[in-house]
């Protein structure tokens, strides 16, 4: 897309640039009302294709994504200066061969030799710092307010209450109604084993069984529609039924409630006096643990070492920030680990992570108007349940009643798909005119997962460090704009959508074909993240040009 502006602006910037005391007080231009005239793509993606999408360009490669090459043809012959990017996230594989490159290193810091040589609270923070230690899974925010009502106001405890009333009620009809199917399965299962004689049979000895008889009959009958839920064998059914039977027992049995996760880190979760726990291990704790290693690949995996995939932006160094477990994270983790990147040198943040319920998220907030007033921005993910987070509520947050933001260093970004169509916007991708703030590529993104391994994963979660390795590309090569700048060349400068799409989260079974909206109504840009135009519109606020 050619970024176009209009004399007027030209001339505007250039008195802007000669009579401002500072680049970081020049307003970002308005966005371009221009259009792109692109077709969609007409025949599936190539495996080449489907790992790099969310680079390629809507009108060359009629594929929505980010024009990162013609980002780096623009960049050409520019230098750039290195960019520090907090992921707070799971643990991050940072030896990973696409990724130990870019690693952050303390600089002030001796490797493992026990002491804070920097003073700065953390001992050994070589890499980043792991707010969680040994954790590894962590209640949902729902289940420690049913445990501990104290720890929020009575509001929130009542909204938490009804969700937990409503998943007892679920689970009850889950027992229910799966019991009864697996009762079922186990009565057809018994009498073609005792037909046949055995009980490791397969489809083709069910179907080639010739009877007479009626209850035989009815149970082949009915071996065949399980199967036609995809399952190989009736023992299948059997263990998938029981593993269900036996979810929804532990639900209404609280057993989840009943274990702790948290004494092994020593500290207090409800109070901030003590905010040097966990210890120095930002990396994975299992294989399973790929979130973080994913999205840091996003961001920076290296771009000239020939491996397996080159992230968005050159010049970065990713720092490890540890605190989001299998199961919702801590409001003190996320708060304490945005001032640890802070205060340790990170220019963006992003946190790939949500949750619906936020007792102490005044220590985020906080902590976001601390990232503020440092000029970091953070980039977040809108989350991934389909719904309009203009009315629903999911945390972190920038927004206390949904309406006014708290500071002006916060993006948020929705997913979308390569699709150059109806289905652009992802369908599980939240939205909303007024909190979600621009959307990037966020489906099948194929990236950096633990022990040099790879993989395409879908979710917002993805989206926001596309978005965020754009933004260091812009904090690298035009470094006196400002957090807030950088947000909103984000979002102006990116590609405008005039397509009517299906509405995230509006398809269902009583309504497959979904609901029909402008894409301009599910963020306030109605555009998605363009690396090329914002690299452009960053060039003419600083240089005029």
């Amino acid at each position: 897309m050619r970024f176009l502006k209009p004399i007027s602006i030209t001339i505007t910037f250039m008195f802007l640039l000669g009579s401002c005391k500072s680049i970081s007080k020049i307003p970002v231009p308005t966005p371009s009302t221009n259009t792109v005239t692109a077709t969609a793509k007409k025949v599936p993606l190539t495996e080449a294709e489907s790992k790099s999408w969310s680079h390629s360009d809507l009108v060359t490669d009629s594929i929505p994504g980010m024009s990162l090459e013609k980002a780096y043809a623009f960049l050409q012959g520019k230098k750039g200066v290195e960019v520090v990017v907090g992921v707070l996230d799971s643990g991050t594989d940072l030896l990973h061969e696409d990724l130990k490159e870019v690693a952050w290193v303390n600089p002030k810091e001796i490797p493992a030799n026990g002491i804070d040589d920097d003073k700065n609270g953390y001992i050994d923070d070589m890499n980043g710092w792991n707010f969680l230690g040994p954790i590894y899974k962590e209640h949902l925010e729902y289940q420690r307010i049913i445990i501990d009502p104290s720890i929020t106001d009575e509001e929130t405890f009542q909204e938490a209450k009804a969700f937990y009333d409503e998943k007892q009620a679920t689970a009850q009809a889950n027992e229910k109604g799966y019991g009864r199917m697996l009762t079922m399965v186990t009565n057809v299962d018994n009498t073609i084993s005792k037909h046949l004689n055995k009980t490791d049979y397969s489809k083709d000895d069910v179907v080639g069984i010739v009877t007479d008889d009626t209850a035989l009959k009815a149970s082949i009958e009915a071996a065949k529609q399980i199967y036609g839920f995809g399952v190989s064998s009736l023992i299948q059914a059997k263990k998938e039924l029981s593993k269900l039977v036996e979810d929804a027992q532990l639900v209404l049995a609280d057993e989840v409630l009943k274990k702790e996760y948290r004494s092994v880190l020593g500290d207090n979760p409800n109070t901030m006096d003590d905010k040097f726990y966990g210890d120095s291990n930002t990396g994975h704790s299992e294989k399973d643990e790929s979130h973080g290693t994913h999205v840091s690949g996003i961001i920076a995996a290296s771009r000239n070492n020939d491996k397996g995939m080159k992230g968005v932006a050159n010049n970065v160094k990713i720092m490890a920030v540890r605190a989001v477990p299998d199961g919702d994270e801590y409001d003190k983790d996320v708060a304490l680990g945005l001032r640890y990147a802070v205060d340790n040198g990170a220019k963006i943040i992003n946190t790939s992570f949500g949750k619906a319920y936020s007792p102490k998220k005044k220590w985020v907030y906080e902590a976001i108007q601390y990232a503020a007033s440092k000029d970091v921005l953070i980039v977040n993910a809108a989350g991934n349940d389909g719904k309009n987070i203009d009315v629903e509520k999911t945390y972190p947050n920038d927004s206390r009643d949904l309406k006014i933001e708290i500071s002006d260093n916060f993006l948020t970004v929705g997913a979308m798909s390569a699709n150059y169509n109806e289905t652009l916007p992802a369908s599980f991708s939240n939205y909303g005119k007024i909190n979600v703030d621009v959307f990037a590529p966020g489906v099948q993104i194929y990236s950096t997962t633990p022990e040099n391994g790879y993989e395409k994963y879908s979710g917002t979660s993805m989206a926001a460090p596309s978005a965020a390795g754009v933004a260091a590309l812009i904090r690298s090569y035009y470094p006196k704009l400002s957090a807030s700048q950088v947000k909103h060349i984000l979002m102006n400068s990116g590609t405008l959508i005039t397509l009517e799409v299906i509405k995230p989260g509006s398809q269902s079974r009583e309504n497959p074909t979904g609901e029909k909206v402008p894409f301009s109504e599910l963020s306030v840009s109605g555009r998605v993240v363009n690396a090329y135009n914002a690299l452009k519109m960053a060039n003419l606020m600083v240089n005029g040009q």
